[in-house]
């Protein structure tokens, strides 16, 4: 087979060794958390649900077809006879090396993630990616040698990272190296605090996450709107491929599903919530009413704050944001309370006459350093001779160092726990409805991607039985004459597709399945096999080619 144009001998020899070069070791538990270490959003343990290719052809075969395919492209298979390579041609050794390894099993879903469950927030705010960043990242992703499709998740409480990867250990390898580079924070250090999830485990995930199960507030509905901000933002992106976008959108529907089938939405759902509630317990309950409240920001995580303070029974607050516009609106819709306006300007001084102040701004520095709180005029004892800073930005905007201020006390998302510890029994029962929805959703989702491994083949079948029909269509015609009308050369057409798609529908419907049971899942692999063979359709080489092409095309640009 001669070489594609599109493929130096440099080019190909590296891919060679990307391709042939041994497994990465798989990470230790202590780099990288199980599903069990992730207990804290799922009160009900669900099986780890193995891949299409393990589920057909039994567990552990991935591994013994690279460890073949590493042993044959070294030339020690002692059971092979030996293989003058020097007739092969560059493309076809990495087709033999890799084919099995590439094709044979569908790529994973893969998360690589680190939430406030198991990273502190001094790490995860050198991780934060704003929101016009993501496209950048998703074609950043893409571009490393192990991965297809990508999708960055970055909150207050989390940075996760959702890629289909070609190979799971490298491409988290390239993922992380990548993370490790943005953030300046050592791979090993990431490594510490990360947690891996593939495939079921990772859908699983991101369901929970969508539903509310993975918050810190049970059940907080901002994290379903970044969600889909999510496929928002990604739509048109290339490399928000249909896999990572069709588990997204799905993660929406289960978002949605959970909230209106469970009562798992009451009480404090979200982190402002949370917020207003942690700082409530911290002053004494005479006081809630009359406490001078700052709020710094009038975006959403502001307003939401405003609005949960009005519910607390606050009636008055002074509001410090950029511009007057958004408070003004903010003003509009709560009638009957006194939202005092202030510029940045004017910050400091708002905030030597509070005795609580809210942050929530995208600020990428510290509002207030411990030069700034220790100059502040004493709080009234009444309300505990504290000054409170709740702190709900990402990255923080009260820097760690007001900690030393004798007479502040700072409250950053990670101490939102304490508010989230009440009513455990009750949470974990909503959870229990919860798990039930998202456990029934990823079934239906896997089956949807299971549906997807016999596309290739589909058209390739059907463009197969086109190019016949064209061809023998061609023929008939030609022996009709020249002078054929237009009615009958479309009802020969017409007859001529009839038939075509007659004899296909049989072999289409076994190639179509709803992954509800394992044997019909077999069986429809094994009729896509057969058909490949019986039609030379050839549509794992294919597929081959076409991923090293692309990865090819990637690097040259």
């Amino acid at each position: 087979m001669a070489v594609s144009s599109g493929f130096t001998g440099a080019k190909l020899e590296n891919l060679l060794l990307l391709c042939n070069g041994s497994p990465s070791p798989s990470p230790s538990p202590a780099q990288s958390p199980s599903r069990a270490s992730l207990s804290w959003s799922s009160p009900i343990g669900l099986p780890r649900r193995r891949s299409l290719a393990q589920r057909s052809v039994g567990v552990g075969v991935g591994f013994n077809r690279v460890v073949r395919c590493e042993v044959a492209a070294s030339g020690l298979a002692s059971d092979s006879p030996k293989v003058d390579t020097s007739s092969i041609s560059a493309l076809e050794q990495l087709k033999t090396s890799a084919a099995d390894r590439y094709t044979k099993e569908r790529s994973s879903i893969v998360v690589i993630g680190l939430s406030v469950h198991t990273t502190p927030v001094e790490m995860r705010e050198k991780l934060a990616i704003p929101e016009a960043e993501w496209p950048r990242a998703i074609g950043e992703l893409c571009g490393l040698n192990h991965i297809e499709e990508a999708a960055v998740l970055s909150t207050c409480n989390r940075m996760e990272i959702y890629v289909v990867a070609l190979s799971q250990h490298r491409g988290v390898k390239e993922v992380t190296e990548w993370m490790s580079k943005t953030s300046g924070i050592p791979v090993s250090e990431l490594c510490q605090h990360r947690f891996l999830l593939y495939n079921g485990d990772a859908t699983q995930h991101l369901f929970e996450v969508s539903a509310g199960l993975d918050s810190l507030v049970l059940g907080e509905g901002q994290i379903l709107a970044q969600v889909k901000q999510v496929v928002k933002v990604g739509q048109g992106v290339v490399g928000f491929g249909r896999n990572i976008s069709g588990l997204f959108k799905h993660a929406i529907t289960v978002g949605k599903r959970v909230r209106t089938e469970t009562n798992i939405a009451s009480g404090a759902v979200s982190v402002s919530s949370a917020a207003v509630e942690l700082a409530l317990m911290k002053i004494p309950e005479a006081c809630h009413a009359t406490a001078r409240m700052v709020v710094i920001g009038a975006g959403k995580m502001g307003k939401l704050v405003i609005k949960h303070l009005v519910a607390k029974g606050c009636t008055k607050m002074v509001v410090v944001n950029r511009s007057e516009e958004k408070v003004a609106v903010i003003r509009e819709e709560m009638k009957g309370v006194d939202i005092i306006y202030k510029p940045l300007t004017e910050m400091l001084k708002c905030a030597g006459e509070a005795d609580v102040i809210f942050t929530s701004t995208a600020s990428e520095t510290p509002l207030f350093l411990k030069e700034h709180v220790e100059t502040l005029p004493p709080v009234s004892s009444e309300v505990g001779g504290l000054r409170l800073f709740v702190d709900i930005s990402v990255p923080r905007n009260v820097g760690s160092c007001v900690a030393d201020v004798s007479t502040a006390r700072v409250y950053n998302v990670d101490d939102l726990k304490e508010v989230v510890a009440a009513n455990k029994e009750d949470r974990l029962r909503k959870a229990m409805e919860a798990q039930a929805i998202i456990s029934e959703e990823s079934k239906q989702f896997e089956a949807w991607r299971d549906s997807l491994e016999t596309v290739p083949t589909i058209k390739k079948l059907r463009a197969y039985a086109e190019r016949i029909r064209v061809v023998e269509l061609e023929k008939c015609l030609s022996k009709m004459g020249d002078d054929i009308p237009k009615k009958t050369r479309r009802a020969v057409d017409d007859l001529s597709r009839g038939i075509v798609n007659k004899l296909l529908h049989g072999p289409m419907q076994h190639l179509r399945c709803d992954g509800t049971d394992g044997r019909t899942l077999n069986e429809t692999l094994e009729n896509m096999h057969a058909l490949n063979r019986m039609f030379s359709l050839e549509t794992e080489i294919s597929l081959l080619e076409q991923k090293i092409r692309a990865k090819v095309e990637q690097i040259q640009k």
